[in-house]
């Protein structure tokens, strides 16, 4: 197994140096078994932090040809994975997908098709952040105005 090896799926994955290392012998250094055991691993992860209470958070704002705005609140259990750059780009992307998919509430807003990957569902995309971060995340409510 080469450095390289673990390095590259540490990349695509964002998972840890060991977890790489695991996956990658667990599938007999085949690139796309490693990938598909983190990411199954990741969102078993996910489920066990469902529960857990998301303290800290940001007001996201985005605003769409001066003819949309979105205030979104989103959490996270600490400040320092609010503070980071996955979470940050989740807060944008997302506030840019409720500009553009007008949402009625968070629940059909979490179940809607991810407007630059529509095979994936919003709720998915915070999963894979979710599994990235190690911490539980929650969009928790927003606002969209449109002149």
């Amino acid at each position: 197994m080469a450095l390289d090896d673990i390095q590259k799926l540490r990349d695509i994955t964002g998972a840890g140096v060991m977890e790489c290392k695991r996956a990658l012998v667990e599938a007999g250094n085949d690139l796309e078994k490693a990938k598909q055991l983190i990411h199954e691993r990741g969102l078993v992860k996910v489920e066990k932090r469902a529960g857990r209470e998301t303290g800290a958070g940001l007001v996201q704002s985005y605003i769409h040809n001066e003819r949309i705005g979105v205030l979104l609140d989103i959490r996270a259990e600490t400040d320092f994975v609010v503070r980071s750059d996955p979470f940050r780009n989740l807060a944008r992307e997302l506030a840019m997908q409720i500009a553009a998919a007008d949402p009625a509430d968070v629940d059909a807003f979490l179940a809607q098709p991810y407007i630059r990957d529509e095979s994936k569902t919003v709720d998915a995309i915070i999963k894979e952040v979710i599994a990235r971060v190690g911490e539980n995340i929650k969009v928790n409510k927003f606002h969209r105005i449109e002149l």
